[in-house]
């Protein structure tokens, strides 16, 4: 008997510690920010700490959009490895993507200590490992080259992998990671913005956007408008609504959750933990001892179609967990599915599309948007004012 459908209001209010109204008046401000989840709480922050006039707006409830299904693995390596990134976008391009995400880490736990958010951050070590022998080279490589331009890994052979309770061949290890809860901190950090004189409004749609006069208009479902100096895009993989150009291939994702154990390997808590398949899975543990499990993408963003993938994916992906974790026991408690994608180099799309416009994307797509978006937060201003900045080059719009 299904007694009710969807979500009741009660778990929902209980749940929100925040709430925020709708627009029902025009309105003016210095800059609108679109997109109320991480990565538009990461950018108000920098902007409400320069002294900027911000408004804050999310077509949802605030940090339930994909910051609520991201499963927070936050790491400096970059889905296209550092010596494949090379290749494709020069040496200094690539390790300087790689050095900006390891100090990202840093800097996202220090807004965390700032605004006192109990989100859970904890820094974790990186295992990147392997598990057919055809990929021991293409692993080795990655080692040396991280080796050579200064980062802080380790190899691990076998051995090493199954005292952590692992089923692989080799890995890489890596010093700097870390895993919080996502929407934790994004409420927190919105919160802390709003109490700095920032306005945000949720259940607000934009519809479309005008340019006019050195201004821009935004106009809302409900016939309201915002005018504001600049617009920052800050929708993730919906941008792909209001950009023209092909910079990303939308994927469906999945993921489980355990229930919480009261036991767990030490070394298996300690580490995050991901493979050099392709797409590739990965593994992280919550405060509570909850395993959370992630992969099994496929090439296509149909929520319908991928929504009635997911008793099959759960199965999959414990499957694989049970293969690579023999002695740890996953009892299913969660599951969910989700749009992800990729970009062409792995990296984030920053600055404006049109440079006759003042609309500006921080677009921070793949498996490290959270990070992208704190690199983010230090090229934004250079944007607003037109000025020059290696991220927005690197990270430009037609590359």
């Amino acid at each position: 008997m299904k007694l009710r459908s969807s979500e009741t209001f009660w778990p929902l209010k209980s749940a929100m510690k925040y709430s925020y109204p709708s627009i029902d008046a025009d309105l003016e401000t210095e800059i609108l920010i679109i997109g109320a989840g991480i990565t538009g709480a990461l950018i108000a922050y920098k902007l409400i700490s320069e002294g900027k006039k911000v408004i804050l707006v999310d077509r949802r409830d605030v940090a339930n959009g994909s910051t609520a299904a991201s499963t927070a693995l936050l790491q400096y390596e970059i889905d296209v490895p550092l010596h494949e990134l090379i290749k494709l976008r020069g040496l200094e391009c690539a390790v300087d993507s790689y050095t900006n995400g390891k100090k990202a880490i840093f800097d996202l736990r220090t807004i965390i200590d700032t605004i006192k958010s109990d989100c859970q951050f904890e820094f974790k070590k990186s295992i990147y490992y392997c598990s057919l022998k055809k990929d021991i080279p293409f692993l080795r490589n990655e080692y040396k080259c991280r080796k050579e331009h200064g980062f802080d890994v380790n190899w691990l052979e076998r051995w090493h992998l199954e005292k952590m309770g692992l089923n692989a061949i080799a890995a890489i290890e890596s010093k700097t990671a870390a895993v919080m809860d996502p929407y934790k901190f994004a409420n927190d950090l919105i919160h802390y913005c709003k109490k700095k004189g920032m306005l945000v409004y949720d259940r607000t749609n934009i519809t479309s956007i005008q340019n006019q006069k050195g201004k821009t208009i935004a106009h809302t479902e409900d016939k309201f408008t915002i005018t504001a100096d600049h617009v920052i895009h800050c929708t993730g993989y919906e941008s792909t609504e209001t950009i023209t150009e092909k910079i990303v291939d939308l994927k469906s994702t999945f993921v489980i959750a355990s229930e919480s154990q009261e036991v767990l390997p030490t070394a298996f808590k300690n580490a995050v933990f991901w493979d050099t398949s392709h797409p590739y899975l990965y593994f992280r543990v919550t405060r509570d001892n909850r395993i959370v499990m992630g992969g099994g993408d496929e090439e296509f963003k149909d929520a319908i179609k991928r929504d009635k993938l997911l008793p099959k994916k759960e199965q999959y992906l414990l499957r694989h967990f049970k293969r690579k974790f023999p002695n740890i026991n996953f009892k299913l408690d969660y599951s969910w599915a989700g749009t992800f994608g990729e970009t062409k180099d792995g990296l984030p799309y920053f600055g404006k599309q049109d440079p006759n416009k003042n609309e500006h994307y921080v677009l921070g797509f793949g498996g490290n948007g959270i990070t992208f978006s704190v690199i983010a937060m230090n090229s934004i201003l250079d944007s607003i004012n037109d000025k020059k900045n290696a991220d927005l080059e690197y990270y430009r719009f037609g590359r």
